[in-house]
């Protein structure tokens, strides 16, 4: 009879709510010091919402697309900034963001979570130009300390 051993994966302590906080107060500050009015969307790692605020002056429109980068940011597990040349024609996911039932967004802004290696959540940003929203999410990350 053989016995096989089954080494358990380490459990890693999901996204809290305190953190969910952080983020977004963080990416809100680094978006007033860009001068942007917009919308920050804090996602679990099952794309589940932990957080969302949209600037009383943001365009509407900015809530759908912080949401929709942190969805693809979490999917793909990459910074939409690195994944927009894919869906080009020519790219290697060009009928990508149309092959899903939620839709995927390949514009800067959005970025996965990790903690130990391991992915638990994404957070994302929309309302100003590709590069601001990136700039502001990566900024937020790092203020909270979850890089």
């Amino acid at each position: 009879m053989s016995t096989t051993t089954v080494t358990p994966t380490p459990t890693v302590r999901p996204l809290t709510t305190r953190e969910t906080d952080a983020l977004i107060e963080a990416a809100v500050r680094a978006a007033d010091g860009l001068g942007v009015r917009g919308s920050v969307t804090v996602l679990d790692a099952g794309g589940q919402l932990l957080g969302f605020r949209r600037d009383d002056t943001a365009v509407l429109i900015s809530g759908e697309t912080s949401t929709r980068k942190a969805y693809t940011a979490l999917q793909l597990d990459a910074p939409t900034a690195d994944l927009v040349d894919l869906v080009r024609p020519d790219g290697l996911f060009h009928t990508l963001p149309t092959a899903l039932d939620r839709p995927l967004l390949f514009i800067a802004g959005g970025v996965p979570l990790h903690r130990d290696g391991r992915l638990i959540g994404a957070l994302g940003f929309g309302g100003g130009a590709p590069d601001q929203d990136h700039r502001i999410v990566t900024a937020a990350i790092a203020e909270a300390d979850l890089g």
